[in-house]
């Protein structure tokens, strides 16, 4: 028994939840996988896994095991980084989750200069709106913004996202340009429906205080590219980080208002597991995106 690849093996498993998964991300046939377990547990003297017709969790011994592989895999993957190319050069698969709006319009227009920078390494980049269960799903690292952050998580502060609110021209139009917060009376919004479930008021920052408005809406979505959209249809105000909408001021079919009282900054973060911290391929992408999002030159051309 390869118990190195066994360590491996069981690992993913508790992570996806799943032998079929975990087997295929090694490459492993479905037949070696379960044997492979077997083995490890007989070696161990031990069950790891419950199994039953929906699901695998691990048992009170496996989850103590699961903790004591992590770290010795990644004391292994760091030790064999540190001695070898792999340090300068990793390679290997980097499992990246992005909301769709910023990997459209900031990360994967400037993923060529990562790409060129390590070009053994292969990217697989999940969008979605929805917070993702990096364990359970595979996920080495993601993006994200606001808080709290899940404790479980290693986080590293990127940047403090401008916010802005804005409408069409066509709902301006209508129900008027309101000058103060005070204003809003007869106005509506575009709700936004986060991933469990909340609607979110819309924030004005003004003297050092944030001041909340809960407008009617006649329509709630629950994606940040949708939240555009119906505001682009005339549907309501919106209130999105300005590199969101930067193409749409700039075309006019969007218009700031309330400049003067945006809402809070929106900070933004990149987390990942505990055990992927010492992953080579982690680090790389972590410290390409601080690099990233310190360049003044994106930030100004999202904030004319």
């Amino acid at each position: 028994m390869d118990r190195f690849l066994a360590m491996q093996l069981f690992t993913r498993i508790v992570e996806l939840g799943a032998f079929g998964r975990a087997g295929e991300s090694l490459g492993l046939a479905p037949a070696s996988t379960s044997q492979l377990i077997k083995q490890l547990e007989s070696h161990l003297g031990v069950q790891l896994l419950q199994r039953t017709t929906r699901q695998v969790s691990p048992t009170v011994d496996g989850t103590e095991f699961y903790e004591r592989c992590v770290r010795l895999l990644a004391d292994v993957e760091e030790a064999e980084g540190f001695f070898s190319e792999a340090r300068r050069n990793p390679r290997g698969k980097l499992r990246i989750d992005l909301s769709h709006s910023l990997a459209r319009l900031v990360v994967i227009p400037q993923l060529p200069e990562f790409c060129a920078r390590y070009p053994q390494l292969e990217l697989e980049v999940s969008t979605s709106d929805r917070t993702v269960d990096l364990i359970r799903e595979g996920v080495d690292c993601a993006l994200r913004g606001g808080g709290p952050l899940d404790p479980g998580l290693v986080a590293r502060p990127l940047v403090q996202l401008v916010q802005v609110t804005c409408a069409s021209l066509d709902y301006l139009d209508t129900h008027g340009v309101p000058s103060t917060p005070e204003q809003l009376d007869g106005h509506q919004a575009v709700d936004f429906i986060g991933s469990s479930g909340q609607r979110f008021e819309l924030e004005f920052q003004s003297a050092g205080e944030v001041l909340t408005r809960r407008l009617p809406a006649r329509i709630a979505v629950n994606g940040a590219d949708a939240y555009v959209a119906a505001c682009e249809a005339g549907l309501g105000l919106i209130q999105v980080p300005i590199y969101h909408v930067t193409g749409q001021l700039r075309a006019g079919t969007l218009v700031e208002v309330l400049a003067d009282c945006r809402p809070p900054v929106y900070p933004l973060s990149v987390v990942y597991p505990p055990h992927r911290q010492l992953s080579r391929r982690v680090r790389v992408f972590v410290d390409w995106l601080v690099e990233l999002f310190v360049q003044p030159q994106w930030l100004a051309q999202h904030d004319r």
